[in-house]
């Protein structure tokens, strides 16, 4: 019987594929990375040809290192960069444009026109998402307008719109499946999260035609299934998850009041809130954490731009550190007497500030600061952005500050042992560190393994996740909140130098 489970895990700068054993544990796994396009200041682009010759590669690739074949994967799941948007003939496949990448400012303009019309708060109310750039609808909408013949021709039914799992799906099953699952709807600015149902309303707003959406799933449902010409055999497609949902569930925060942050180049946090879709008052997104037998799960999503890139800064703007392991041993050095803070604005402010228009900025300097201090005010800005989310999503949805809530970490910089101290400290509450750290391919292995009936219902899931490390809060109130003003002042400072529109 096939045991197996491959985990396509299709990311921004690398594709990626990891085949699971029936007990979770990794059997072999393989990552490439593909070219990244900037044709304009702000502009970000891939090609769709490089997304899919890549993915089939590292599948191919993760297949023969752990010696199994077609016969013994009993389902694939896709997990998969958020928002980025890709319009294709649906005769021929072709993309008639590059993908446009969740990354990509384009549409800044289009989007402050609809603020100015007075448009978000209904956007909002049906979708739980902001107006902006970042969101797929407004990218659909750029994409017909300025590519010569596409609306008329997506008028006519001839092109099909999807996010990056929705074009892998199609390519998979060799042009028999268009679909989704709700998670990715979710980020579309097109999707009523409150019905599950794409909106004519916002359809006709941003003028995208219906015929070129997605059929919209279940995370864990039936998606057709691969030609059998890619693997050497046909394999069910069971799995679909946007990649910070996939870490939701492969970190197992099945339960309301459970959240989970990711640590890459910067950091998403996400905060289950159960069946209620809570509405932010602090500019943080609601959004599906995950839909399971027809039944919706909500999220509170905040974003932060820079995390792992403050330290990238550190070795390659500054030149003070070789590796980013150095950091931690570095910070620990720092004079204890100093209390220098960075604002990692290098793009803006995210969540819950949302300015892109201010910039990074270090307070409290001295002449005796030096690496040893900016290694550990990198560190700590990490931190206190995560304590800015935290913060939020407890004044959003007041039945977190109840529970006992635990945050549980995943990604790069969750290596840094100190970093993830100093960050229990300042949360006051437990980090935890899971054995396994590659959550997000886990997370669409598990909707694929569920829907295959190779691995069990969420609740003993959850009891097969295993702690690496928790970190406890070990500093004083007195200290904490000392630190946490400090930060206060200092973001207050960075803000007052926005430039305005």
């Amino acid at each position: 019987m096939a045991s197996h489970i491959l985990a396509i895990d299709q990311g921004t700068t690398s594709s990626r594929a990891i085949v699971f054993r029936a007990d979770i544990s990794i059997a072999a796994q393989a990552q490439r990375e593909f070219q990244q396009h900037f044709p304009a200041s702000g502009w970000v682009e891939h090609e769709p040809e490089d997304i899919w010759t890549s993915t089939i590669a590292t599948c191919r690739e993760a297949m023969g290192k752990a010696n199994v074949t077609a016969a013994d994967i009993a389902a694939i799941g896709i997990t998969n960069q958020r928002e980025t948007t890709v319009v294709w003939d649906r005769a021929t496949g072709r993309a008639v444009h590059r993908a446009i990448v969740w990354q990509d400012r384009r549409t800044a303009e289009f989007c402050a026109k609809l603020k100015a019309e007075g448009h978000e708060p209904a956007i909002s109310a049906k979708t739980g998402l902001i107006i902006d750039p970042y969101f797929s609808g407004t990218k659909v909408a750029w994409i017909l307008d300025h590519v010569p013949g596409t609306r008329e021709r997506a008028e006519r039914g001839e092109l099909m719109f999807g996010t990056v799992d929705s074009y892998l799906l199609w390519r998979l099953t060799g042009g028999k499946v268009h679909a989704t699952d709700a998670t990715n709807a979710s980020r579309t600015l097109l999707f009523n999260i409150h019905t599950g149902q794409w909106d004519d309303d916002l359809l006709k707003l941003l003028r995208v035609p219906r015929s070129m959406l997605p059929d919209v799933r279940d995370s864990s449902a039936d998606f057709g299934e691969s030609v059998p010409e890619l693997f050497g055999g046909a394999i069910a497609i069971r799995g679909i998850a946007g990649d910070q949902q996939a870490a939701v569930i492969g970190q197992a925060c099945f339960t309301p009041g459970m959240m989970k942050s990711t640590y890459g180049t910067g950091c998403f946090a996400l905060l289950n809130t159960g069946t209620t879709a809570v509405a932010s008052k602090n500019t943080l997104l609601t959004t599906i954490a995950y839909q399971l037998n027809g039944q919706r799960t909500y999220a509170l999503e905040g974003s932060i731009f820079v995390a792992g890139s403050a330290v990238q800064w550190l070795r390659d703007g500054l030149g003070i550190i070789k590796s980013a392991s150095e950091t931690g041993t570095l910070a620990d050095q720092s004079d204890p007497m100093q209390s220098v803070y960075l604002v990692p604005a290098f793009v803006g402010l995210g969540a819950p500030y949302w300015n892109p228009r201010v910039r990074g900025a270090l307070f409290g300097l001295t002449r005796n600061t030096g690496p040893a201090e900016l290694a550990h005010a990198t560190l700590e800005s990490v931190c206190y952005q995560t304590y800015d989310l935290w913060a939020a999503m407890r004044a959003d949805w007041p039945e977190a500050s109840d529970a006992n809530t635990v945050l549980r970490v995943d990604g790069g910089m969750t290596a840094s042992d100190w970093t993830m101290q100093r960050l229990a400290d300042l949360l006051d509450a437990p980090v935890d560190r899971p054995m396994i750290q590659e959550t997000t391919a886990l997370g669409a292995g598990y909707l694929a393994g569920l829907g295959a009936g190779v691995y069990p219902e969420p609740a003993r899931f959850a009891d097969s996740w295993r702690l690496e490390h928790r970190f406890k809060p070990n500093m004083s109130e007195a200290t904490r909140t000392r630190k946490l003003t400090g930060w206060s002042q200092a973001v207050k400072g960075v803000l007052a130098s926005d430039p305005g529109e």
